[in-house]
């Protein structure tokens, strides 16, 4: 289940066997995983894509925990939940939330407005390939 999405966010995020800098400037390892005090990478070593790929699990059925938090009791197509499980595997459940104006749209099952919301905002324009990518998607959801 979910192979498809897990494709896309690898894509999305690109895979680096090292630490390094997002564009938030965070200590950064393999698909995005943004290092915690728990791990215990070291600079300038190479891990396998094995630890790459189990890290990404962990991530990914972190981020679909998430999702269904915000997403709760709404009527949500799948399509827009799979925008808003990407959405929220780059910048967490807490930037994802703050996305008011899309949610309002969601509720009414208004995806195109949903889309537009995207779009207007700061991360739209810091990683915009990735939200005009993602708007297309919620845009092309039907109730």
């Amino acid at each position: 289940m979910y192979e498809e999405l897990k494709e896309e966010i690898k894509l999305c995020e690109g895979y680096v066997p090292k630490i390094y800098k997002c564009s938030e400037g965070f200590d950064t390892i393999f698909y995005g995983h943004k290092i915690t005090p728990d791990d215990n990478y070291e600079s300038d070593i190479e891990y396998t894509k094995e630890e790459g790929e189990r890290v990404f699990e962990q991530d990914f059925n972190r981020t679909i925990q998430a999702a269904e938090r915000l997403i709760g009791e709404r009527n949500i197509n799948y399509i827009a939940k799979e925008v808003l499980v990407n959405m929220v595997y780059q910048i967490g459940e807490g930037g994802v939330s703050k996305f008011k104006n899309m949610w309002s749209a969601l509720d009414r099952e208004d995806y195109g407005e949903a889309s537009f919301q995207m779009l207007d905002s700061l991360w739209a324009k810091q990683t915009p390939n990735r939200a005009n990518k993602l708007a297309a998607k919620m845009r092309s959801a039907k109730s």
